[in-house]
C-alpha cells in the first residue's frame, strides 16, 4: 500500500504544473480516417472507415482470415449510410445507418449490413442484428497499398461500390427509385399555390426527358406552365411533347409561338435557330 502512494506521489511531481489529467497524447493511426460519399440519383450514400496498409503483409488467408466476420477496415468497424431506400445486389434494404462486415472466401464473400452501427471492429458483432446479406464475388485487380472504398460506376438509377485493397477488388451493385422518389417530389410540390413557370416546367422536362410518369401528367404541367407564363423554354418544349405523342401540325404552331416569344424576349439565339431547323423538318415531314 505504501508503495503504491509513493508511485502516485512520484507520478504527481513529474506531471508539469497545469496539466489537466484528461489531456490526451494525440498522435497519428497507422490506419487512417476516411470517408467517402456519393449521391445516386437523389440518394445520400456515405461510408465511413478506416484504411489498413498491406505493409508487406500476407492479407488474404492470413491477416484476414477466410470465412470468418471481418470488420472490413481497421479500428472502429466501417459505417456505410443510406438516405432512402435502397436495394443491394437486388435485395432490399431500408434506409438508416449500418455497420458494414464481410466474411471473406477464396472465391465468394458475403457482404452484411448489420443494424448495430456503432461497434469496435466485429468484436461486438451480433448476427441478430443483420439487416441483410448478399453474396458477391470478388475480382483482381492492380495493387493497392491501403484499403479503399469508391464508386467507380454511377448512373441516375444506381451505383457499384468496390472495396479495393492488396490486388483484390469486391463489388456490390445498389439500386435507388430515382424516378419514383422525383415523381413523388413533383406531385407534392405541385399540390398547392404555385405562381412560378419554372416549377411546373422543371416537372414537365424531368417527366419528359426521363420518360417518367404519364404523358397526360406531363402534358398537364406543361399547360400550367405556360397559363403562368408563355416563355420560349415552356413553348419549345410543349412542341416537343406535341410532336412524341404523333400531332405534328400541333407541334409547328406552337414552336413557332416559340421562336416569336424567344426573339421578343431576346433569349438564346442559338437554341432559336436550333427550333427553327426543328419546324422546317416538321413541315417537311408533314408535306411529304
Amino acid at each position: 500500500m505504501k508503495k503504491a502512494l509513493c508511485l502516485t506521489a512520484l507520478l504527481a511531481l513529474l506531471i508539469p504544473a497545469g496539466a489537466s489529467a484528461q489531456q490526451q497524447l494525440k498522435l497519428p493511426r497507422p490506419s487512417p480516417k476516411a470517408s467517402v460519399q456519393q449521391t445516386v440519383g437523389l440518394t445520400d450514400v456515405t461510408i465511413n472507415y478506416c484504411r489498413p496498409g498491406v505493409k508487406g503483409r500476407t492479407i488474404w488467408g492470413d491477416l484476414v482470415p477466410y470465412d470468418k466476420v471481418w470488420r472490413t477496415g481497421a479500428n472502429e468497424a466501417t459505417t456505410i449510410q443510406f438516405s432512402q431506400d435502397v436495394k443491394v445486389n437486388g435485395k432490399p434494404l431500408p434506409a438508416g445507418l449500418y455497420s458494414l462486415h464481410t466474411i471473406p472466401g477464396k472465391t465468394a464473400w458475403t457482404v452484411i449490413f448489420n443494424k448495430k452501427a456503432e461497434q469496435w471492429g466485429s468484436y461486438d458483432y451480433d448476427e441478430k442484428d443483420d439487416a441483410l446479406r448478399v453474396q458477391v464475388t470478388p475480382a483482381q485487380g492492380p495493387a493497392q497499398e491501403y484499403m479503399s472504398f469508391s464508386f467507380p460506376e454511377v448512373t441516375p438509377d444506381g451505383a457499384t461500390i468496390e472495396l479495393a485493397w492488396e490486388k483484390l477488388r469486391v463489388p456490390f451493385k445498389i439500386e435507388v427509385g430515382t424516378k419514383e422518389q422525383a415523381m413523388a417530389n413533383i406531385r407534392q410540390s405541385l399540390s398547392g399555390d404555385v405562381k412560378e413557370w419554372t416549377v411546373p416546367y422543371g416537372a414537365a422536362n424531368y417527366a419528359f426527358t426521363a420518360n417518367a410518369g404519364t404523358p397526360d401528367e406531363a402534358m398537364k404541367w406543361i399547360d400550367q406552365s405556360v397559363s403562368l407564363k408563355e416563355t420560349y423554354y415552356n413553348l419549345r418544349l410543349k412542341a416537343a411533347m406535341l410532336d412524341k405523342a404523333g400531332k405534328k401540325k400541333e407541334a409547328v404552331a406552337v414552336a413557332e409561338k416559340a421562336v416569336k416569344v424567344g426573339k421578343e424576349n431576346k433569349d438564346d439565339s442559338g437554341e432559336i435557330a436550333k427550333t427553327e431547323k426543328q419546324i422546317a423538318e416538321w413541315k417537311a415531314s408533314i408535306a411529304g
